[in-house]
């Protein structure tokens, strides 16, 4: 887990797992404290998933609705919650390639080491739903190009998404994103792997148990072997470095003279 004296691992760090052997899985957060689960969990990059964010900040589902500062300030807690790579959704860019422009400095400056960019026409939709639309290849091109000029190192990882399999039409076999088992992924070469909402739905689903349980029984003392405990918790967010800064500071202002 991050803690507050250390940095996130960066673009080059993502560039090295991309490089690797085997496909990089990034799980999604949507705050920092899912984001520290995931890297808790070992896994080597982490993924901001827009239409977490959306839900959890808004409670709304994601069609565009968040503005681009509430969405970098989400990314930018979760890149300083861990050490491994960041990952964001930037949606369409927020607007044409300047605002793309625009886009890709503050990601960058955010710590983030890769943003990926839609095709769709705003006000966007998740790919999810219906009802979508895409602007023309050229024009994505374009937002690409500025997206790729924009940043200040060439690490900095530009990613371009497609929505136009559910617009256009490419033959699959169900499902708007059919599952697939990550030895047919590897096998088909590729190198990212990303799970926007599984953390979400877990947590969702996590939660609404606990508060039935609360509703139904008066207390939640039936279900306490089930729940994370409170000095687990706190481990786990980091309450011990912080102890052991305050002891270090503590020690180094006695000593100061006066």
């Amino acid at each position: 887990m991050a803690d507050l004296m250390q940095r996130n691992a960066g673009p080059g760090r993502l560039r090295e797992l991309l490089a690797g052997p085997e496909p990089v899985l990034a799980p999604g957060a949507y705050d920092a404290l899912s984001a520290q689960l995931v890297e808790g969990a070992g896994f080597g990059a982490v993924y901001v998933t827009g239409f977490g964010t959306s839900a959890s900040v808004l409670g709304r589902p994601d069609i565009g609705l968040l503005t681009f500062s509430e969405m970098v300030d989400n990314a930018r807690r979760i890149a300083q919650a861990v050490k491994v790579p960041v990952i964001a959704d930037v949606d369409d860019g927020y607007g044409n390639p300047l605002n793309v422009i625009r886009t890709v400095r503050e990601y960058e400056a955010a710590g983030i080491s890769a943003v990926h960019i839609e095709d769709q026409v705003s006000p966007k939709k998740c790919g999810h739903m219906e009802g979508k639309q895409v602007i023309e290849a050229s024009e994505m091109v374009e937002k690409i190009r500025a997206a790729v000029e924009a940043r200040q190192s060439e690490e900095f990882v530009i990613i371009g998404r497609t929505d136009a399999r559910a617009v256009e039409g490419i033959e699959v076999e169900s499902g708007k994103t059919p599952p697939v088992e990550l030895e047919r992924l590897r096998e088909l070469g590729y190198r990212l792997v990303i799970f926007p909402i599984s953390t979400l739905l877990a947590a969702t689903g996590a939660i609404k148990e606990t508060l039935a349980r609360i509703r139904s029984e008066g207390s939640p003392i039936g279900i306490m072997d089930r729940l994370l405990g409170f000095g687990e918790f706190t481990d786990l967010i980091g309450l011990p470095g912080i102890q052991e800064l305050e002891e270090r500071y503590e020690d180094e202002e006695a000593r100061t003279p006066r």
